[in-house]
């Protein structure tokens, strides 16, 4: 399949300030070392807990960060040597939806402000053309064009995240990164806007890059899953192999966590995760889950793991799996 995106050897790391005179300045490695690809058409699921770096990494594919070193290459161009020019184009070619749907929409606007700015930026459309546009976008995400004179605070959690969808669509993009797009909602509204964004997929033939830490919502709506730790990538599978047959024992205690919806299914005995998250400015040496891993060796507190193929188009990181 056609490679939309490419990510190599991404890593985004930030200084932290420090009170101390002459002291070296920590650093948190939020991305440590990502290499993947995302398909044209598809929807590659990245999954973890939070603090793992999967918005960092999606906000670096945009370049909304800057990366301490790496590729992202999209259609074959490194975003971090465009021109300004080629910045813009790209800007009209990929487009994020985030968390809060409050806070990411001013809340001095009105919805028709909101959703005419890009259209303003970007294009050369007319008021009546800009007009016509914002209410078929509306009309497509499923809320009535008459309300777009309404400010931000007027409408529900749902509403505003659907408002947040349509600011990503005015400019026709393919490559749409969700960070975290559903968390902040209630689970019927969830089940909506996942609705909402595969029947936006199929019209438009969306790519999306889904963040997420709920690991059925990444189930339900991914082609790939990719699971990240303390800012590096664990395992990635196709959905059907990663669910079937996930091998790190990172990803065998969030699948041991999620709830089952079978009333019939058996009550097993979860596995628990021993210890907290490891804070990414001192990650542990090795492989940075063994301090919480039951079948850690004495290579995983001296080695990292090479991530390895094992089946196909099923990769992980595991002295385990060798």
């Amino acid at each position: 399949m056609e490679n939309l995106l490419e990510v190599k050897n991404l890593k985004t790391h930030f200084t932290l300030p420090t009170k101390k005179i002459g002291a070296t300045k920590p650093v948190l490695k939020a991305v440590d070392d990502v290499s993947f690809n995302v398909h044209r058409g598809e929807v590659l699921g990245v999954v973890g807990e939070s603090g793992c770096g999967k918005s960092t990494l999606g906000r670096t594919v945009l370049r909304l960060e800057n990366k301490t070193s790496g590729e992202v290459c999209y259609e074959g161009r490194d975003v971090f040597e465009l021109d300004k020019a080629e910045i813009k184009h790209l800007r009209t070619q990929a487009q994020m939806v985030f968390q809060d749907p409050y806070s990411s929409l001013n809340p001095r606007k009105k919805i028709n402000s909101l959703l005419s700015q890009p259209l303003r930026i970007h294009t050369d459309l007319s008021p009546a053309e800009r007009t016509e546009k914002i209410d078929s976008i509306m009309e497509e995400i499923g809320l009535n064009p008459r309300y777009k004179n309404r400010f931000p605070h007027q409408f529900s959690g749902g509403q505003r995240q659907r408002i947040g969808i349509a600011r990503a669509l005015t400019l026709d993009p393919e490559f749409i990164i969700c960070d975290e797009a559903v968390s902040a909602l209630d689970v019927s509204v969830q089940a909506q806007i996942l609705n909402l964004l595969l029947d936006l997929q199929d019209r438009h033939h969306f790519t999306y890059l889904f963040i997420a830490h709920d690991l059925g919502v990444v189930e339900f709506i991914s082609t790939r899953i990719m699971v990240m730790y303390l800012g590096k990538v664990v395992e990635f599978a196709q959905k059907e192999e990663l669910v079937a047959h996930h091998a790190h024992p990172y990803t065998k205690t969030l699948f041991a966590a999620f709830p089952t919806t079978n009333p019939h299914a058996r009550e097993t005995k979860k596995r628990v995760v021993m210890g907290d998250v490891p804070s990414p400015i001192s990650p542990p040496a090795g492989c940075h889950f063994h301090p919480r891993c039951p079948h850690a060796m004495d290579i995983c507190s001296k080695e990292y793991p090479e991530m390895r193929e094992i089946s196909p188009g099923h990769f992980a990181a595991c002295h385990l799996l060798k």
